[in-house]
């Protein structure tokens, strides 16, 4: 995607005064929805989309006046209050590494916590590498990908320790095993913390039914 019309970018810089998150911690879906927009040739249409979906949005939260750093990011990861302070040190690091760098460190260590914010920022940090890989990578396209891996460190979710189920031979079959969640109110934090099992998948270094392996 090669934006000739500046859109996304001046879009891009309207959403970066805005917070990830609004009314507690509903997502701020509008990173997605202008980089879709555009992507499929809507880009007319974005800025009069933002008018509409902009006022809902709230500020970037302060920072608590403690940088993420190299030597604390374990302690910060995982902690919402510190949103700010992980998009500032992502600005940093986007702002004096390639990019592509940046993520390749972070990819490893975030993937655990996968869940965060109901999947929300890493589904915001593919729009992003998708718009930097097919485009111009101009500064408001750098800056949203900071932004959105700030998001999934500061909301950094790993599953709760989980008991081996034992293998499944199949999909429907491990989804049988996994105990139902049985307090189903509440948000996906909730609900994950519920969680007490799951099966093991077979993989190329398990041994798997002999009746299931390929001919060889």
């Amino acid at each position: 995607m090669d934006d000739t019309t500046g859109t996304l970018d001046e879009a891009l810089e309207r959403i970066h005064l805005s917070g990830p998150e609004r009314d507690g911690w509903l997502s701020n879906h509008a990173p997605m929805a202008v980089e879709a927009l555009v992507r499929h040739g809507q880009a007319p249409a974005v800025h009069r989309w933002l008018d509409r979906y902009g006022p809902k949005l709230e500020e970037m939260p302060d920072g608590t006046g403690s940088p993420v750093t190299a030597r604390n990011w374990h302690e910060a990861l995982g902690d919402p209050r510190r949103i700010a302070d992980w998009t500032a040190h992502f600005e940093r690091e986007t702002t004096g590494r390639p990019w592509r760098d940046v993520l390749a460190e972070w990819w490893p260590r975030l993937l655990p916590g996968i869940a965060a914010g109901a999947t929300h920022p890493v589904i915001r940090v593919g729009h992003s590498v998708r718009t930097l890989l097919a485009g111009e990578e101009s500064a408001p396209r750098v800056r949203e990908l900071a932004h959105a891996l700030g998001y999934w460190a500061a909301r950094h979710q790993p599953l709760p320790a989980l008991v081996p189920l034992g293998p499944a031979p199949s999909a429907a079959a491990a989804l049988d095993r996994v105990p139902l969640v049985p307090e189903q109110s509440g948000g996906i934090r909730e609900r994950f913390a519920q969680l007490t099992g799951f099966p093991v998948w077979p993989g190329p270094d398990r041994d798997t039914d002999p009746g299931q392996r390929p001919a060889g």
